[in-house]
């Protein structure tokens, strides 16, 4: 197999960037872009450290995020698995990206930046649901921010419809390929009942 071991192989085989692409940077969040972010109520979380790389889907019933200002995001840690890849990444590497999409859109906005993990109570007491609050918030200070472009989602058409979800495996059916005898259906039919009190 030939790969590529240099940037400038890499570079000799495409054309130079769209100009465009490079322009469209933005160094904060402007009104518009926070605009788009707060219509998002889901985004991809992608971070780094000593173990590798990390990519975790993030969202809520309304905005994702709070845009605390031009250069601030908070992303609230609602409960999850408890894996903890993405905080445990944070704590040691700070480096993270975030992709921001809207149902029915084809543009994807992006921000990149550092972050750190708050537990101070005026940041976490304002995601309170009742008498629920994240443990952690993601304090996300923005480096960049700019719209993808929407190629991507217009080749997969992602948003033509539900029907594809019938063609794929379920998360029980996931989890009886590793445990013999795992009760795929039982779980499946159950996970909504189960989650319902475990979103926040």
């Amino acid at each position: 197999m030939q790969t590529i071991t240099t940037v400038a192989q890499l570079r000799a085989l495409y054309d130079d960037a769209v100009p465009g692409s490079l322009t469209k940077v933005a160094p904060q969040i402007t009104p518009l872009y926070r605009r788009w972010i707060e219509a998002s109520r889901f985004t991809v979380l992608t971070t780094v450290g000593p173990g590798g790389t990390d990519a975790s889907p993030r969202g809520d019933r309304t905005c994702v995020v709070t845009v605390a200002d031009a250069k601030t995001l908070w992303l609230p840690d609602w409960r999850g698995n408890n894996r903890l890849d993405s905080l445990e990444n944070i704590v040691v590497d700070g480096r993270v990206s975030l992709m921001f999409m809207v149902p029915g859109s084809n543009n994807v906005v992006r921000v990149n930046g550092a972050a750190v993990l708050s537990v101070d109570d005026a940041i976490t007491g304002t995601f309170r649901k009742g008498e629920k609050q994240p443990k952690t918030v993601i304090v996300v200070e923005v480096a960049e921010v700019y719209f993808q472009c929407a190629k991507a989602i217009m080749r997969s058409e992602l948003w033509r419809s539900e029907a594809d979800r019938t063609l794929v495996p379920s998360a029980g059916e996931f989890l009886r390929e590793v445990e013999s005898g795992f009760d795929a259906t039982a779980y499946d039919e159950g996970y909504p009942e189960y989650a319902k009190d475990r979103m926040w």
